[in-house]
């Protein structure tokens, strides 16, 4: 019998039992993807996350592997922040680099003493694409007309950016999820201004109606304000999420660049350890 010893994290909040529940499974050398596939599934989590020793092809601490209850990601925010939360309880390290499907993500951690209390991450560089089908998404979500130019950002998972005239307006979002789960895609909808704003995150496609807080999704939405004129390079924005179902998370985005040029996309937020565990496998 195999023990794996696993903590439940909290992440994109400081409160216990808001933000974006998260396994984080340490040890993980060895395992199958199947195993870590079958694991996820068993844990019904958003993610899942399992961190390895290696081997690591770059100057990594850890090498990590994604899963949802029905796939691998090459890269996702809440599990990565989380883990290197859970990373840095135990190793007092001012920065965590795990290697991921999308290349080593930096995460660098402020404290409290010896507890981490916020990271901001340095996420990949997302592609940038034209999102087709603008007029059924608008209608499937129940928006009249989009504020900002509707495009498709990929960073490892795809999400399609619309912005909406108000937070207000995000609140009151009713979308057609059958609709939705036509495409195997997120939505992110937000909307705000000076540094504020308001999101939601529909993927029903990737058999998740709405996410509590997407990491992933944070840094193309500054990249998308910075591109459209709504937000300039450095300004830290402040994203607020997962109030409509009951798990309010608090995100932090910024992006570096000078001139026409992006040189960075940061992500940042704070995570708590809510639990402790272990699976018994048969091996």
């Amino acid at each position: 019998m195999r023990r794996l010893r696993y903590v439940l994290c909290d992440v994109f909040t400081d409160r216990p039992l808001t933000g974006n529940a998260l396994a984080v499974f340490t040890g993980a050398d060895g395992l199958a993807p199947a195993t870590m596939q079958a694991i996820a599934r068993e844990m019904n989590l958003s993610e899942s996350i399992f961190l390895m020793k290696g081997p690591s092809t770059r100057a990594a601490h850890m090498v990590a592997r994604i899963f949802t209850p029905n796939a691998e990601l090459p890269f996702a925010g809440h599990p990565v922040l989380g883990a290197a939360f859970v990373i840095g309880e135990t190793v007092q390290l001012d920065q965590v680099r795990i290697e991921t499907g999308r290349g080593v993500v930096p995460v660098n951690l402020t404290r409290e003493g010896p507890r981490p209390t916020f990271g901001w991450m340095t996420q990949p560089m997302p592609g940038v694409a034209v999102f087709p089908d603008v007029a059924p998404l608008l209608e499937a979500l129940g928006v009249a007309e989009a504020a900002l130019p509707v495009e498709l950002y990929d960073n490892g998972p795809r999400h399609v950016m619309v912005c909406v005239s108000s937070p207000a307006a995000v609140s009151r979002l009713k979308p057609d999820i059958r609709r939705l789960a036509e495409w195997p895609l997120a939505f992110s909808v937000f909307g705000g201004r000076e540094g504020e704003y308001r999101t939601r995150v529909f993927c029903p496609g990737l058999d998740v109606v709405e996410d509590p807080a997407t990491g992933s999704a944070a840094g193309p939405l500054a990249l998308h304000l910075v591109r459209h004129g709504r937000a300039d390079f450095g300004d830290e924005l402040r994203i607020e999420q997962g109030e409509s179902i009951g798990r309010p998370s608090v995100l932090y985005a910024r992006v570096a660049g000078e001139g026409d040029r992006v040189t960075g996309v940061e992500v940042g937020g704070a995570a708590v350890i809510v639990g402790r565990g272990e699976l018994v496998l048969a091996v």
